[in-house]
């Protein structure tokens, strides 16, 4: 008699979800999961978080676990998988969805509150993650080293969580020792990280090669030398970040004795064949001028590690001598094919006779269809201005497998001013990448189509997809351009409520214009004086829209502000004050900066300045100054400068030809 079918326990459907879930293969653990159901098998609390932990993971797969958690009474019984979901909203920007999950849970971990701190810093969030971090301080669930680990980047200078991290002795945690020391190198001086290195509790090689690249890239590069032998003598191993760190100290003071010393440790701790270590060697003999001490470096790279060969192509993009090229042939030489990632790294910036003989490899080989290499190719014959070639060789690839690429070939439609090409080939894909909407959106706002632009916008809310700085500053440039106040402004409330570029300076930028241009100069003025991170544009900005609306004293004041601020006006900033100087009748105001340009800000003036000076002199009466000023002109005067002059005269009775007989 056969024995009855018993379906496999939870744990085993378990085990055997996770693994296809950390493997990528998040439909095939889904499916899984279904069959589990249907076996009468009751899902645990394990079974969930690592289907939505999956980077394969897509949104409507989590839309149909979300219910089965909250069905199978997850959420009040553990946190586990109520994080899960957290998470997974959080690591797709969908924080609406996200701070929901994380009300509702009636029982929360430390991890919950990492995994809302950590997707808020991810995304740019930096402000949100400080609040969230502080509820958590002030919640009681205790805070952990992931808390201070995650929350680190968003306080950008390391002294408020120092403090803390000192009272709740959290300081004996190497990792949270080690991220603040990252800190104190990034924001502060080396001196303050080398004080606060010494202070450590616990040191290991991570605290060690910390401080070493912080001053093997500072100006003082031989004390990198010292503490690898202080930390030798304190027995800590190096590994192969410590020998590539101090390689480039000793290229930066060319210590050529040095470096052989190292290269013999490196040697003697068998990592002179790592993929770093190799390439800095191969770059301090290089730059060290020792040529035949490289060569001898290639020999001995592993004849099949195309990865090693990378690591030496990569490590000499940018320098003066095309180094990275003669590796190339030396790989080609050794019989090691180069990959996808030797191409897409020597794509990155070649000369025009390089782009032609990569490219006939890369055809040759059969990499075309790679994704990121043919986008390379793109990119790089657009920036040589050869745009016939690279629309050529973008409409040979197949839009459904290369996404990147289309949305390269995308962008050189917009910049050829082929807007409906760009429109046309985005919507064939129908693709969920924010970067192609993006992109979609900037075609339709520089064409005209305003209310186009705004359906696509309105579907990606829909969708829940994440929005980027660009698809901000495409939708107030139209705001900007049909004098729409309404749609400028809900604009600004939703970035505001998604924090989406909103600590972006470009987006703050366009945001200003069209305030401005929209005559909100209140509005413009507030935002403003909100931003974090101003620029020239900025200061620009403000003292167009003041000269716009009529307040030319304030305008001059601005401008004035900007100087004491430490800004040095460009060209664009005087001609925006020489405007306002113009519309307010500053004469004596405007005409001092205009004489100072070359003297106070090292720039000769322009056509548009003597545009500028000559309207503001002429609109006054002052034809005669006006006509010194002409007569000065470095270039022909304009026939715009001719008409100004010419209207002036007519304006105050005088004959042009008299002033210039």
């Amino acid at each position: 008699m056969p024995r009855p079918f018993t379906p496999p326990s939870a744990s085993i459907f378990n085990s055997l979800i996770a693994s296809r879930a950390r493997a990528g293969r998040a439909a095939d653990a889904f499916s899984l999961l279904a069959r589990m159901l249907a076996a009468g098998v009751a899902p645990t609390v394990f079974t969930f978080p690592p289907i939505l932990s999956s980077p394969s993971v897509g949104a409507r797969c989590a839309a149909q676990l979300h219910p089965l958690i909250l069905k199978s009474g997850m959420l009040q019984s553990d946190p586990y998988s109520g994080t899960s979901l957290v998470g997974f909203f959080g690591r797709n920007g969908r924080f609406d969805d996200a701070i929901r999950m994380f009300v509702e849970m009636p029982v929360r971990s430390v991890v919950t509150w990492n995994c809302l701190i950590s997707s808020f810093v991810q995304h740019g969030r930096a402000r949100d993650a400080v609040v969230c971090f502080k509820a958590l301080v002030r919640s009681g669930d205790g805070m952990s080293d992931g808390s201070v680990v995650a929350v680190l980047p968003a306080f950008g200078t390391p002294e408020q969580v120092h403090g803390l991290v000192k009272k709740t002795a959290l300081d004996s945690f190497s990792t949270v020792g080690n991220s603040l020391l990252n800190s104190y190198c990034t924001y502060c001086s080396t001196c303050e990280a080398e004080k606060l290195f010494n202070e450590l509790m616990f040191r290991d090689v991570v605290s060690w090669n910390t401080m070493i690249i912080a001053f093997a890239r500072s100006s003082l590069p031989q004390r990198a030398l010292e503490l690898v032998r202080m930390m030798e003598g304190q027995s800590v191993l190096p590994n192969e970040t410590t020998f590539s760190s101090v390689l480039y100290a000793c290229t930066c003071i060319n210590a050529h004795e040095h470096g052989k010393f190292v290269h013999a440790k490196a040697i003697k701790h068998n990592l002179n064949t790592r993929a770093f270590v190799t390439t800095s060697l191969f770059a301090f003999y290089a730059k060290c001028g020792c040529r035949k001490d490289a060569h001898k470096i290639l020999e001995e790279a592993p004849e099949d590690s195309t990865t090693s060969w990378n690591g030496l192509i990569s490590g000499h993009l940018g320098t003066d001598v095309p180094i990275s090229f003669v590796v190339l042939r030396e790989m080609l030489r050794s019989g090691v094919m180069p990959n996808e990632v030797s191409f897409s790294s020597l794509l990155k910036d070649p000369s025009l006779l390089d782009l032609w003989q990569i490219h006939s490899l890369v055809t040759r080989l059969g990499y075309g269809s790679y994704d990121y290499v043919s986008s390379a190719i793109i990119s790089s014959y657009a920036s040589h201005g050869c745009v016939s070639d690279a629309l050529a060789y973008g409409v040979t690839l197949d839009p459904d497998s290369c996404i990147v690429s289309m949305n390269v070939l995308a962008g050189v439609y917009n910049r050829v001013h082929m807007y409906e090409e760009s429109k046309k080939l985005l919507l064939h894909q129908q693709s969920n990448d924010t970067v192609s909407w993006s992109i979609l959106i900037t075609a339709c706002a520089r064409n005209g189509d305003y209310s186009e632009a705004y359906k696509i916008f309105k579907r990606m809310r829909i969708l829940g997809l994440h929005f980027d700085h660009y698809v901000f500053v495409s939708l107030l440039s139209i705001c900007t351009k049909s004098n729409s106040l309404v749609l400028g402004r809900l604009i600004h409330g939703l970035i505001i409520k998604t924090n989406s570029g909103y600590l972006d300076t470009y987006v703050h930028n366009m945001l200003l214009d069209m305030y401005a241009k929209c005559g909100r100069i209140e509005d413009c003025l507030k935002a403003f004086k909100e931003m974090e991170d101003r620029n020239i544009i900025s200061w620009t900005a403000v003292i167009s829209g003041l000269a716009l609306n009529g307040f030319s004293r304030k305008a001059l004041a601005w401008f004035e502000a900007m100087e004491e601020d430490g800004f040095k006006p460009d060209k664009v900033a005087i001609t925006a004050v020489l405007s306002a100087c113009r519309h307010g009748g500053l004469v004596q105001e405007g005409m001092k900066i205009f004489r100072h340009m070359k003297t106070n800000y090292a720039m000769e003036p322009m056509m548009e300045h003597y545009i500028c000076a000559v309207d503001m002199l002429c609109k006054c009466g002052h034809l005669k100054e006006a006509e010194s000023v002409i007569r000065g002109m470095p270039f022909q005067p304009s026939a715009v400068i001719w008409r100004t002059f010419l209207q002036g005269c007519q304006t105050y009775g005088v004959i042009g030809t008299q002033i210039f007989s």
